[in-house]
């Protein structure tokens, strides 16, 4: 079996596997791995395929790295639109009730509206849900 063979059934392997697993760094060292195919189709010694293989491919991997972290972090599942749709919608709030809850109507029910900082003054109107805590819905002031 020749290099270049070689090279491909790995880069291979390595798709199936990112498939199973879903880790987008495997794609990475994949592109390092097809290097390494595409160096011994050009016919280069074994150790130059490996060496362009892991530089290229720990390469992909750290620039990926690198990326990432300058994204910022995704919000927690209660606080993300992306995940709950609710988020940044209004409320109206009639009254609060002695132990800091309101009773809000929304989507057509009545749920439970906690403040988002108890401490301020909050009175009534309107107000956004910025996250949902289990069936209770935390609102601020808009």
């Amino acid at each position: 079996m020749s290099d270049s063979t070689i090279w491909w059934l790995l880069a291979g392997a390595a798709v199936a596997v990112e498939l199973v697993t879903g880790t987008f760094y495997l794609l990475m060292i994949t592109v390092g791995l097809v290097a390494g195919a595409v160096a011994a189709h050009l016919g280069l010694a074994l150790v130059s395929q490996m060496v362009i293989a892991a530089v290229i491919g720990g390469g992909a991997v750290a620039v990926w790295h690198l990326q990432r972290s300058k994204s910022p972090a995704p919000q927690p599942a209660q606080s993300n639109r992306d995940v709950n749709l609710d988020i940044g919608e209004s409320v109206q709030v009639a009254q609060w009730n002695a132990d800091g809850t309101a009773t809000v109507k929304f989507r057509g029910a009545n749920w439970t509206a906690v403040p988002a900082n108890p401490a301020e003054p909050h009175g009534t109107g309107s107000f956004r849900i910025k996250e949902m805590l289990g069936n209770r819905l935390v609102i601020e002031k808009l």
